[in-house]
């Protein structure tokens, strides 16, 4: 089984995590920019940990042959943070780095207009940049929130098929998969979606589209989620043709229209060898610009 994780916290996650990925099939990441957890009161501390990101966080996971990439953006949460409104002028020259596979996470928290404003203002950006876009529904009342980023990611003149909506369960799917949009599920311990209830909407949507990701964070997740969910798959008489499209050629059509997709191995890697110590100079990755 090969997977690609295409929505992954690894910033909150150990390396015992990247060995017990590795070992389950994980071969690709997409670690998206979220919130985490404490307010952040400026844009330096946005700029470090995109930094970080595209930097320190793809050379940790090269050492367990990992191919890691990055999705940027303000997210909706600090959206209504007037201190961090100045992350949509520097958010340019990020969106032009080495490793950036889409803009993201984008979308709303507790729709308000703050969020609507700087939400058109990215999906404007993702355009200019020639990036597809990672949007997050909200966690309360997901129904209204969902109809309401599809209305907002037509009305920008964005073509559906360059958008992954998601955090969507059995009430969401059908408007996105309707609209043309690219359909993500997170597969939780205790919330969101489980194994069992992504199989059954596989079973009644089909594979076309469907893209699941385990969206490990600081909370209580599971980074192997995405593999439990492709065996549940197996037990339920799909067939590894299934399970490689949901888990991985699905994830991987969507994130290459960004061009910046790398699927091949990590050089020199061998598995079960201890990494190298670390010799990571971050300047040397972070000069990186898309062609």
């Amino acid at each position: 089984m090969r997977i690609l994780d295409p929505h992954i916290h690894m910033t909150s996650r150990t390396t015992d995590d990247y060995e017990a990925m590795y070992a389950a099939g994980v071969r690709v990441v997409v670690e998206p920019a979220f919130w985490l957890g404490q307010p952040r009161t400026g844009v330096g501390s946005f700029t470090d940990y995109f930094d970080s990101l595209l930097g320190w966080e793809r050379f940790r996971a090269a050492q367990f042959g990992i191919r890691h990439h990055a999705t940027l953006g303000l997210n909706p949460k600090e959206a209504n943070d007037p201190r961090c409104r100045g992350v949509l002028d520097v958010l340019p020259r990020y969106l032009a780095k080495e490793g950036v596979v889409a803009v993201g996470e984008l979308g709303y928290d507790a729709m308000t207009e703050a969020e609507d404003e700087v939400f058109r203002r990215q999906l404007e950006l993702a355009g200019e940049a020639d990036l597809p876009v990672l949007v997050h529904t909200p966690h309360r009342d997901k129904q209204a929130g969902t109809r309401r980023t599809l209305q907002v990611v037509a009305e920008s003149g964005l073509a559906p098929g360059r958008v992954l909506v998601d955090h969507l369960n059995e009430t969401t799917v059908a408007a996105v998969l309707d609209a043309g949009a690219w359909a993500g599920f997170s597969i939780y311990p205790d919330t969101k979606m489980d194994e069992g209830r992504m199989v059954a909407l596989l079973q009644e949507h089909g594979t076309e589209r469907m893209i699941v990701n385990s969206a490990a964070d600081w909370g209580r997740s599971d980074p192997l989620k995405t593999w439990r969910t492709g065996m549940t798959m197996l037990e339920a008489g799909f067939t590894e043709d299934d399970v490689d499209q949901v888990l991985w050629r699905n994830p991987a059509a969507f994130y290459a229209q960004s061009g910046n997709l790398v699927l091949d191995p990590v050089p020199g890697f061998v598995p079960g060898r201890a990494p190298e110590p670390a010799t990571f100079e971050g300047s040397s990755v972070l000069r990186g610009v898309r062609a």
